[in-house]
């Protein structure tokens, strides 16, 4: 596939994945964003743009470097993105939303910084493994950057205390499905509240990390 084509697939796929998760209620607004790595740069949904309204050749083209080539100029949290994409090279998508239920637990005291979101059921660990979480700093900030990178090489999903889920994969489809599963887990921890739960066990956990976490 040629650079045009790429670029092209990149776009559709974006315009198509965005309008799925605006029409689920899954984001409002202009609050999420999302970007497709290609050989020789990146597509990147534009600042302040809606996930249900996002036009093909207003789509931010950046170089590899991340400086714009056409369209409009990028989302300014792209520089979440390139954590990810810095720390695991085998990363092709990011995807940050504000969904719900997710965003909610953001915003609980005491989670477990090394693995916020307890194994409730298995899917999550399958699709995403253990999620981080990073504290607090203002949307967008070099703060917020260095607290990212840190946990970017390691994980594949990050909470961001107070603000939201950022999911990374090898593809678009991976990306958007462990964004559900982690709204998900996100909505099941919530309705459970105070309720004695089963969790799965540390063995049985890092059977599904060992078996499956990136294969699905």
């Amino acid at each position: 596939m040629n650079h045009a084509q790429q670029l092209d697939q990149a776009k559709r796929c974006i315009i198509k994945f965005g309008l799925s998760i605006f029409q689920r209620g899954l984001t409002g607004g202009a609050s999420a964003n999302m970007s497709i790595a290609l050989d020789h740069g990146f597509v990147v949904t534009p600042t302040n743009s809606c996930f249900g309204f996002l036009e093909y050749d207003d789509l931010s083209v950046l170089d590899a470097k991340g400086d714009l080539v056409s369209g409009k100029p990028a989302s300014k949290e792209f520089l979440l993105h390139q954590c990810f994409y810095q720390q695991q090279s085998a990363m092709r998508c990011v995807l940050h939303l504000h969904s719900t239920y997710s965003t909610a637990v953001s915003c609980l005291k005491g989670l477990n910084k090394s693995d916020a979101i307890p194994a409730l059921t298995p899917y999550l660990r399958m699709r995403l493994g253990a999620i981080a979480m990073v504290d607090y700093h203002p949307p967008g900030s070099s703060d917020l950057v260095d607290a990212l990178k840190q946990q970017a090489a390691n994980y594949c999903g990050v909470l961001m205390a107070n603000h939201g889920p950022i999911v990374a994969a090898d593809s678009p489809e991976k990306a958007l499905y462990a964004m559900e599963e982690l709204e998900e887990s996100c909505k099941l921890q919530l309705l459970l509240g105070q309720q004695p739960v089963n969790y799965l066990s540390q063995q049985q956990v890092e059977y599904l990390q060992n078996a499956y976490t990136g294969k699905l």
